[in-house]
C-alpha cells in the first residue's frame, strides 16, 4: 500500500452525489469501449450531457480498456467529460488490476496534459463491469497517490461515490490510506 504524504491529502477529497452536478473542469466517465453511452455512469453522464456528447464520442471512434478520450462537458457543468475505459472484472487472474490501475493513469495524464485543475472521479469497474469495490478503491487512490506526487495538475482530485456501501467502502479506504 502507498500511504499518502501530507501535501497529497489537500488535493484529494470525497464527495456522495451525483458526478452529473459537479461543477470541476472535467468529470471522469466510466465508458465502455464505444464511449457510445451505457448504463450506470455511463448512462447517467450521456443523459445529462444531451446529444452533443454521443455526436462526438462517435467521432472518436472508441476507446481500448486502459486507455481514456476527453470531450467537451456540453450540458454538464463539467467543462469537459475524460471517457475512461476500466476492465471487466474475471475474477483477478486476467491482468485486471493492472488494467484498473492504467485507467486511472491514462484519465489522469489526460487531465494534466490538458490544463486541468479540478477532476472528479466515478468508482470505475465497479458497476455492471463487476470490479470488487474494496479493491477497486485501493487501486484508484494508490494510482492517484503516485501520480500526484510527481505531478502539480490536477491541483484537486475529488471521488465522488453514489450510494451509502460504496461511500464507506471509500471512507474507510481513504483513511487507512491518509493514515488517520
Amino acid at each position: 500500500m502507498f500511504a499518502m504524504k501530507p501535501s497529497l491529502r489537500r488535493r484529494v477529497s470525497l464527495h456522495q452525489g451525483d458526478l452529473t452536478e459537479l461543477d470541476v473542469d472535467a468529470i471522469v466517465n466510466a465508458a465502455n469501449e464505444t464511449l457510445l453511452g451505457g448504463g450506470g455512469v455511463d448512462g447517467a453522464i450521456h443523459a445529462a450531457a444531451g446529444p452533443g456528447l454521443l455526436d462526438e464520442c462517435r467521432g472518436l471512434g472508441g476507446c481500448p480498456t486502459g486507455e481514456a478520450r476527453i470531450t467537451g462537458g456540453y450540458s454538464l457543468l463539467a467543462r469537459h467529460v475524460i471517457h475512461a475505459v476500466g476492465p471487466i472484472w474475471k475474477g483477478g487472474g486476467r491482468g485486471e488490476a493492472e488494467d484498473l490501475a492504467e485507467t486511472y493513469h491514462s484519465a489522469l495524464r489526460l487531465a494534466s496534459e490538458r490544463g486541468l485543475q479540478t477532476l472528479a472521479f466515478p468508482s470505475i469497474s465497479t458497476g455492471v463491469y463487476g470490479y470488487p469495490m474494496e479493491q477497486a478503491c485501493r487501486i484508484a487512490l494508490n494510482e492517484v497517490a503516485q501520480f500526484l506526487d510527481d505531478h502539480s495538475l490536477p491541483e484537486q482530485i475529488i471521488f465522488c461515490t453514489f450510494g451509502p456501501e460504496a461511500t464507506e467502502t471509500m471512507r474507510r479506504v481513504f483513511a487507512e490510506f491518509a493514515g488517520d
